[in-house]
């Protein structure tokens, strides 16, 4: 059992290919307090900081020895390409050698005996019957180095886990979701509650667009991941977007706090993991636990912003 907000890491861990900005100090204030007001999920994942995020989560873990905090990572693609493709091979993204590799660093760098949810950072469907990753996690189990199996399936592909799902290794799928990317609604949500699959919904923000902050002349400095995909194809469309969705927000309510509460009135989600740099952040998101759900002709509303889209050379 996990809280229903969650705490997504990569914006905390800085580094080569993450969010600029990332302050270690203000990052660890900030799980703190998120493990003061009760989060008990941490998602992190070994490439967002090369390891330094998921050393971020060990050091919270040390610091609150009395709370029983569930840590999940990925292992990272060996070919280090995001998304996978239809030709991408299962041997050169995760062959069985990278997976106990990247297993013992993440024990290292969490510093644990056991991670309570390991997930493989991509993923294609057409790998759901090779013996190989299989036989794998299922070892990983039994030696008690893993509690849990999951899938963080690639941006705007909801589909692309679902025969996966049925072969019984898989404990939770990670996939995007929020008021513009509803797609796994149609066939994900309803396959995982069938299966008593876990959901955890990641990006609810829509990588900022969500917050109601960005405009079309955002711009980020050089290095920071946003610049690649904020390219004007993305971002004009996605404030844009934006702007209009700001106009059905009822008084009183944030865009974030709505972009939260959509993606939590759906049963099939477990816990939704926004990223949080500041206990600012914290203290509002962890507070819509404690919110009713969304008034269904609000629901109904928000289903005319849905925006289905297809992966690009920019979308990651």
């Amino acid at each position: 059992m996990v809280g229903d907000v969650g705490y997504g890491m990569w914006g905390i861990a800085g580094g080569e290919g993450g969010w600029t900005g990332a302050d270690d100090v203000a990052g660890d204030a900030a799980l703190d307090e998120a493990v003061r007001l009760g989060c008990t999920f941490f998602d992190t994942a070994w490439i967002y900081g090369r390891g330094h995020s998921e050393e971020l989560l060990g050091g919270l873990r040390l610091r609150h020895p009395d709370r029983r905090l569930r840590l999940a990572t990925k292992i990272p693609p060996k070919d280090r390409r995001w998304p996978t493709t239809r030709e991408s091979r299962l041997t050169d993204v995760f062959p069985v050698d990278h997976l106990w590799e990247y297993l013992e660093k993440s024990l290292a760098n969490l510093g644990v005996d056991c991670v309570d949810l390991l997930q493989f950072h991509v993923w294609e469907d057409a790998w759901a019957g090779d013996p190989a990753w299989r036989e794998a996690v299922i070892e990983m189990k039994e030696r008690g180095l893993i509690r849990g199996v999951g899938i963080s399936v690639n941006r705007w592909e909801p589909w692309n886990v679902l025969e996966t799902l049925g072969g019984g290794l898989v404990d939770a799928v990670q996939v995007i979701y929020n008021i513009f990317d509803q797609a796994p609604e149609d066939e994900l949500f309803p396959a995982c509650q069938e299966l008593d699959i876990a959901v955890i919904a990641r990006v609810p923000f829509d990588e900022g667009t969500l917050t109601g902050t960005l405009t079309r002349d955002s711009t980020w400095p050089a290095g920071d991941w946003r610049n690649s995909y904020f390219v004007p194809e993305n971002l004009h469309a996605s404030v844009a977007r934006a702007e209009r969705l700001a106009a059905v927000i009822p008084d009183g309510m944030t865009m974030p706090e709505l972009a939260l509460r959509f993606v939590l009135g759906h049963p099939a989600v477990s816990t939704v993991i926004p990223g949080m740099r500041s206990t600012r952040h914290v203290r509002q998101n962890l507070a819509t636990s404690d919110l009713p759900p969304l008034d269904p002709e609000l629901i109904e509303e928000l289903r005319l912003h849905r925006w289905d889209r297809v992966p690009t050379e920019w979308s990651q």
